[in-house]
């Protein structure tokens, strides 16, 4: 699995709030997004330890 595919999807989650930085939703997924979008590298490797051959992934 690409790590810019689960990127893509918490900016479409992060995208679907209204920016409010006192919500504690939109500040959760803003920050992790902020992060990994700065450690794609390390999430990717991340990524491809997590997830084996045959393993159930989301269709998306």
């Amino acid at each position: 699995m690409k790590a810019e595919k689960l990127l893509a999807e918490l900016n479409r989650l992060r995208a679907d709030l209204d920016k409010d930085p006192t919500d504690p939703e939109w500040f959760t997924l803003h920050h992790v997004f902020c992060f990994i979008s700065y450690q794609m590298g390390p999430f990717q490797e991340y990524l491809d330890e997590a997830i084996k051959p045959g393993d159930e992934k989301p269709d998306f």
